[in-house]
């Protein structure tokens, strides 16, 4: 039987749109390497990711192999067939074992246990913590370069205190050193690929989350979410966007009061995370019908919102001094010299790097769906309209990260600070036919990366 014209014309346009997003990468790469090597100006070794060029092997490589090999060829048949709970269970193990194989290609202490003791990093600040209360109280006076006594390192200034004090807490209660740091960042890292199942099924159907289901496991992405404590960040930042998917879609005040609870952690673990509220906003439009139902989940959301800030605030530290400190540091470090006119568009080479070209071509598709069925979107989850809504959480993330690349504070090392908004882009890969050939080509370019390159900060 002959393929219909529109099926050929629509898997030509999915390959196009790949192709269009791996030029862009070449282009970066190329571009950058001459910028590079003839201005130095972008701070990066293997442009536009800070890694530089390094072919290894390590005792995570046969795991990592098996992983991949494994996922493609059952994942799309078990996201199916496996009761919802038992998927949730099993995306979260794989997700796991696969951010955990990829860490170990380069070893337990490099690829694991020293990333968050470097001099860039937390773990170099925890005997400073003392009291905590007086820390946080002093914490701005240690932002700028050149600051009285000294300064924070570049990730505990370039984040407010709650991501130190998270590295601190687990010192405290026994859990020393980088090796723990890293598990932590891994374990708890991995079930952000549950939130956003759980917020699809919500918000879409089972069924579209089924599909994503294999592409949020199989991530390229993964190659930094072991290596850095952004893994942990998106995953506060997913249970935020799942919490309220479950608030709107089904009246629960809990739910609601856990939304603003995570989100008032997730602005004190990263500045720029205060753009989930993008997506959030989708979600409000998506469940707005609940909303109207029950106007008043909105008092346990701003209630367990308030939270956070409060108690930050009452130890003395002021998150929007803070932040304007952090703008000029960033402006005194590489911050400040990286060209904007550079990373502007290779900002997104390093989103295709980490999303993988499946996901250009499901964004293809996405968009597709939303200028066709952009009034499906007003209707209720579930049946036709579930892709229309699908695309539309998927085009908050991909306006986010668009906001995020025109600030001009992410200049470089997106492929770990944007992974937050990557969670939510991926879920494109739901629109794909032929999954597993799809899911072959993001196993392979995470396994090239982590082979290929030794990242880090």
């Amino acid at each position: 039987m002959a393929r219909r014209p529109d099926v050929s014309r629509g898997r030509r346009r999915d390959l196009y749109a790949a192709g269009a997003a791996a030029l862009l990468v070449v282009a970066a790469v190329l571009v950058g390497r001459h910028i590079e090597g003839t201005r130095h100006t972008l701070f990066v070794d293997w442009p536009p990711l800070l890694a530089f060029w390094g072919p290894h092997l390590g005792p995570g490589t046969p795991a990592a192999l098996v992983l991949a090999v494994a996922t493609v060829a059952y994942g799309p048949g078990l996201a199916v067939r496996l009761p919802w709970r038992a998927l949730l269970v099993l995306a979260w193990g794989t997700a796991m074992a696969w951010v955990l194989s990829l860490a170990l290609i380069d070893g337990w202490q490099r690829g694991i246990a020293g990333r968050l003791t470097s001099r860039y990093e937390y773990l170099q600040v925890i005997d400073r913590f003392h009291d905590i209360h007086g820390t946080l109280q002093d914490f701005t006076r240690h932002i700028l370069i050149g600051s009285p006594d000294f300064y924070w390192p570049a990730h505990t200034a370039g984040h407010p205190p709650a991501a130190t004090l998270t590295f601190v807490l687990l010192d405290r209660v026994g859990l020393h050193g980088g090796g723990w740091a890293g598990v932590w960042c891994i374990t708890v890292g991995a079930t952000g690929c549950v939130a956003v199942l759980v917020a699809l099924r919500a918000l879409a159907d089972e069924r579209l989350a089924r599909r994503a289901a294999p592409f949020l496991v199989l991530a390229p992405a993964a190659v930094w979410m072991g290596t850095s404590a952004d893994g942990y960040f998106a995953a506060v930042a997913a249970w935020t966007v799942a919490c309220w998917a479950l608030a709107v879609t089904r009246g629960s005040y809990a739910a609601a009061g856990a939304a603003g609870l995570l989100f008032g952690l997730t602005c004190y673990l990263s500045y720029g995370l205060t753009l989930v509220a993008v997506i959030g906003a989708a979600v409000l439009v998506l469940g707005r019908h609940g909303v109207r139902a029950r106007p008043s989940l909105v008092l346990p959301l701003l209630a367990g919102l308030a939270v956070v800030p409060t108690a930050f605030t009452l130890a003395g530290f002021d998150w929007w001094a803070a932040y304007r400190l952090l703008a000029t540091r960033y402006d005194q470090g590489a911050g400040g010299v990286r060209p904007y006119g550079y990373w502007i568009w290779a900002n997104p080479a390093c989103t295709v790097l980490i999303t993988g070209l499946a996901t250009a071509a499901g964004l293809r598709r996405a968009g597709a769906v939303l200028v066709r069925r952009r009034g499906d979107v007003l209707t209720r989850p579930g049946g036709p309209a579930a892709e229309a809504r699908l695309a539309l959480l998927v085009a908050a993330a991909l306006l986010a990260v668009l906001v995020a690349d025109l600030s001009g504070m992410s200049k470089a090392e997106t492929e770990r600070i944007w992974l937050p908004f990557a969670l939510w882009l991926l879920p494109a890969g739901a629109f794909l036919p032929r999954p597993r050939a799809w899911l072959t080509a993001q196993a392979v370019l995470a396994l090239l990366l982590n082979h290929l390159l030794h990242t880090g900060w």
